[in-house]
């Protein structure tokens, strides 16, 4: 899928939606956004004008921003989020807080770790995926790019595929990923990892990959965000932060989701030689001597 044909699924929910469109949206329409987020009760029940009043922008600002996320107008984006709402009930983004025993903890984390991967899979675009599947499988070779959490992300999915045979390298330096992303070929793929798709050196590593004419793949939560426009291939994750964001915590849920799809794509489309390389590296570790 090619990023500037980019387009919402059908079951893809209106918060969702805002939230991968976020960063992309200019100022005025973010409050628009914000203010949804905050009380998508109460915006079910107003006008565009009080919509707009209550945003502090104009009718027009609300009704822009409503096709900015893929509507035809403000009440179109209106009744998918009041049919929306039930399930926001529900939700629990956010909800961990200091005063959180170990119960509550434990189905707070996987509540949201559910909804992340139910809204990823509500989100990926499966055309996309098939793609990425075929890129790796026919690829020479595959350079793997992502720093900071990410880069752990990178590695697993380097892991994966080093052990049925796939070519394959993660990069979380900055500097070598740039480097030897500058001696690929069109025969090879270059996969970056970037929850933001604002990561500088990420981007840039992928941007010298594509200026050799490698295909491109990205891993990313943010529609039209810097990296979407380098990467031929999007594979976009719902991943809503909570307060503990510098922890990485649902988008490292849903970027794993992302690259078991990936390695589980191409060992199937590689069946015989996925089985044998699995064969021969269990025989490697169980005969290993002492």
């Amino acid at each position: 899928m090619s990023n500037a044909e980019m387009s919402r699924k059908p079951n893809e929910g209106c918060i969702l939606r805002i939230h991968t469109s976020f960063p992309s949206l200019r100022q005025s329409e973010k409050k628009v956004a914000q203010y949804i987020l905050d009380a998508p009760e109460a915006v079910v029940e107003l006008s565009v004008t009080e919509v707009a009043r209550r945003s502090g922008v104009s009718d027009a600002t609300v009704v822009k921003f409503s096709q900015r996320i893929g509507y035809t107008g403000f009440q179109e984006m209106k009744i998918n989020l009041a049919q929306e709402l039930p399930s926001l009930r529900q939700r629990m983004y956010g909800d961990i807080g200091v005063d959180s025993d170990v119960r509550n903890l434990t189905k707070q984390v996987i509540t949201l770790h559910k909804q992340t991967l139910d809204d990823t899979a509500r989100i990926l675009d499966e055309d996309a995926l098939t793609q990425a599947i075929e890129a790796v499988k026919a690829g020479d070779r595959v350079h793997i790019y992502g720093v900071g959490a990410s880069g752990i992300v990178a590695r697993d999915l380097e892991t994966k595929l080093l052990r049925i045979n796939v070519s394959c390298h993660a990069f979380c330096d900055p500097h070598m990923a740039a480097s030897m992303a500058a001696l690929l070929n069109p025969d090879d793929v270059a996969i970056a990892i970037s929850h933001s798709g604002s990561t500088k050196d990420t981007v840039e590593a992928l941007d010298v990959a594509a200026q050799t004419g490698a295909t491109t793949i990205c891993i990313t939560n943010f529609l039209n965000s810097p990296i979407t426009r380098v990467a031929q291939i999007v594979l976009l994750t719902a991943a809503n932060e909570n307060i503990f964001r510098s922890a990485a915590m649902n988008s490292r849920i849903a970027q794993l989701a992302i690259i078991d799809m990936l390695f589980v794509g191409t060992a199937q489309a590689r069946y015989d030689h996925t089985v044998a390389a699995l064969d021969r590296t269990l025989d490697a570790v169980a005969n290993k001597r002492y």
